[in-house]
């Protein structure tokens, strides 16, 4: 599990967080007068520009990313950074290892994790333009970025890191990833054995790993095959059995911090936001609803 650094000044901010475990990490902060040396990360670095603009010398060239844009770094690029505009930037970014990063590509392909590079599996990516103006891969990079921020269930991380890894490998990678899908019969009964799992097992939360087991396919796979048959992700689902699960204990009587902590929430406030987004009203609002 990973924690949250913060360092603030009057010259801008930075909040970081990092999974040793895994190979994450991630960074938040905005800048005015910061100049990066340069160096490089043994990680891919996957960027979006929220504010300002920020320019830095990667390749032998120099590049700037403005507001929405996406900077995809590979593995010992070294590059530096300042800003490129007087007020700064603002932008986030998540560096993530090539172990992470292979075993995606092989899941999608279908192929073991460990698959050796050298004979044709799941090579690693090589990002040829460090700056992508992609607003849809900014768009998944920040979302991925407020999952490991907010310490969101294991399901959400895997979800939004698949998305960024197989985003950009399709937007600015050497060659497309390869992609094998299930037939109709087998893709409707894998996310069936998926559900019935998840249904059976709550409120423990489960790994993607058990899920992809249960389903009898790759993760990749139990992603597909989840949102076609059901309309929603398995981490979607999961926090709609949290949801119901909230319904019924509030209109027993259940007090709300009792329900938040039950639910797998992580206060009264994240129920709240949640409750409301799903069904248009406050939790409170839904209790005082019963009628007398």
């Amino acid at each position: 599990m990973g924690g949250m650094g913060t360092m603030a000044g009057t010259r801008g901010w930075a909040e970081y967080w990092r999974d040793d475990t895994r190979g994450l990490e991630a960074m938040h902060a905005r800048f005015r007068d910061h100049v990066y040396a340069p160096h490089s990360h043994d990680a891919y670095s996957f960027g979006v520009t929220d504010a300002g603009a920020q320019q830095f010398h990667c390749r032998g060239a120099l590049h700037t990313s403005a507001a929405g844009m996406v900077m995809a770094l590979n593995p010992d690029d070294p590059h530096d950074g300042r800003a490129a505009a007087e007020l700064g930037y603002h932008y986030r970014i998540v560096h993530v290892s090539p172990q992470i990063v292979r075993a995606v590509l092989a899941d999608a392909a279908d192929q073991a994790d460990h698959a050796d590079p050298r004979d044709g599996a799941a090579p690693l990516p090589l990002f040829t333009r460090p700056v992508l103006g992609d607003r849809r891969l900014a768009d998944s990079i920040a979302r991925l970025h407020a999952a490991l921020a907010a310490d969101a269930s294991p399901l959400a991380r895997d979800e939004r890191l698949r998305a960024v890894i197989l985003g950009a490998h399709l937007r600015g990678a050497t060659r497309p990833p390869r992609i094998r899908t299930l037939a109709d019969s087998a893709q409707r009964e894998a996310a069936q054995r998926a559900r019935d799992l998840m249904r059976a097992a709550y409120p423990e939360p489960l790994s993607v790993e058990l899920l992809a087991e249960a389903a009898g396919c790759s993760r990749f796979a139990l992603y597909r095959a989840f949102s076609a048959e059901f309309g929603m992700s398995p981490s979607d689902y999961e926090r709609q059995l949290r949801l119901r699960h909230a319904r019924s204990l509030l209109a027993a009587g259940s007090p709300l911090a009792d329900v938040a902590a039950a639910t797998g929430f992580a206060d009264q406030a994240h129920l709240a936001r949640w409750f409301k987004r799903a069904y248009g009203i406050t939790p409170g609002v839904f209790a005082r609803g019963a009628g007398t």
